[in-house]
This record gives structure tokens, sequence and C-alpha cells, in this order.
């Protein structure tokens, strides 16, 4: 079985998916530039993620939709299992939103321009100074009244543990009193890994929580990640 899915990766799904991805950022640079940012910078590449799981026979549950208002802001932070928690969240949250994302990811050929005309916050931490430029692109995205996605391990597992919670979501979320969704991704892990550079069949569910009000004060903060963090990991 596992040698007739590596044939069918080699020739239909890596091929598909390219083209796929092609398009996406393809439509997503025109249609942004051409002045549909909202329209065109979520939508091309929520079909895209699903097109992903999709052709690589990810199934992908999703509970707990009735826990959001599709016309509420949100601060969602969600667990970083692998790869593939990118795709499920694209295709499966649907809520729009923007992301919070490595600076690195901007290098990529077309899907760096793409992430770049959709507003997609790149996050630098070269020094104090394009951080603080980080967090403002950030509360840019916010006073537009879109939601926000972030990972606030920083990077993918390397065990499939969750790691503890860095602050900067949770400083937004304070700054503009908008409720925290705790997301939890399980499944993603096997799917791809971080030490793998190819997917396998899978089943991924999206648990996502009840909202969490912002901290009101700083002292509030370590409480408020804390049950972040415990909520995640709950459902996992």
């Amino acid at each position: 079985m596992l040698v007739l899915y590596r044939i069918y990766q080699l020739v239909i799904m890596a091929p598909l998916l390219l083209l796929a991805t092609v398009i996406t950022a393809l439509f997503t640079i025109a249609g942004c530039f051409l002045g549909g940012g909202r329209w065109w910078g979520y939508y091309p590449s929520h079909w895209w993620g699903r097109v992903f799981c999709i052709l690589t026979l990810v199934r992908v549950t999703v509970k707990g939709r009735e826990n959001i208002d599709p016309s509420t802001s949100y601060v969602f932070v969600a667990n970083h299992q692998g790869a593939y928690d990118i795709f499920s969240i694209y295709g499966y949250l649907d809520h729009k939103f923007r992301w919070m994302m490595k600076a690195s990811l901007r290098k990529i050929p077309l899907v760096g321009q793409a992430c770049e005309s959709a507003h997609q916050i790149f996050v630098d931490k070269s020094s104090p100074s394009a951080l603080r430029k980080t967090m403002e692109r950030a509360e840019d995205v916010l006073r537009g009244g879109t939601s926000l996605v972030v990972f606030p391990e920083g990077a993918r597992t390397f065990d499939g543990k969750m790691r503890p919670f860095k602050r900067g979501a949770f400083m937004l979320a304070e700054e503009f009193k908008l409720p925290l969704v705790p997301v939890t991704i399980d499944g993603s892990f096997e799917v791809m890994p971080r030490t793998s550079k190819i997917p396998h069949w899978g089943h991924i569910t999206l648990t996502i929580h009840k909202p969490i009000p912002a901290p009101e004060t700083h002292e509030e903060m370590p409480a408020v990640i804390q049950r972040c963090f415990d909520e995640v990991h709950s459902s996992l």
C-alpha cells in the first residue's frame, strides 16, 4: 500500500499540488493588486488548503466550530505539530484570518509574493525595531476587523509534544481587547512531522475551543497564557 501511495504522490499528487500552488499564488497576487485584498487574500488559499489535504488523502474533522462567530475578530492560538497545520487551518477553520508567519517564508518563489500581497504578517526578530514593526503590521490587520492565527510555540515540534507559549499573540489580544480562541491540532505530526519531507495519508482533528477573554492587565497575562495552553493540550 505504501509503495502505491508513493507512486501516486510522484505521478499524480505532486504535479497537481504544484499546479494548484502556482494558480493560487497568481490569483492571490492579481486579485489583491486589483483591490480585492480582503476576498482574494483569503479564499484562494482557503481552497488551496483543502485541495492539499484531499490530494494527500488526509481527512480533516472539525469540532467546536459553533464556538466562534463568523462576524467576530479573534486571535486564534494553535499548537504546531507539522506542516499540515497550515493546510488544515487554511482549508477547514472557515473563518477569515491572516497568519503571523516566519520571515523566511517570504523567500519561497511566488508563494512569498502572494503572502505579501495578502498582507500576511512576517515575523522579523532581527532587531527590537524590526520586531516592533511586525507588531505594528499585526495591529493594522486587527484594526481592519480580520482575525489572526498564531502558533505561539514559535516553531514546529520535533517530538509531537507541546512547548511553552510565547507572549506575542497574547499582547495583541490584550491591546485590542480581542478574545483568544485556543485551537488544538491533533494528527498533523503523524501526517508530516518536522523531520520528514514527504507526507503520509492520515486524519487530522481540529478542535476549536470556546473563546477566552483577553487579559486586562500584564499581571493577568501568565494565567491567560496557561489557560490557553491547557485548553489546547486537553484535546490531544
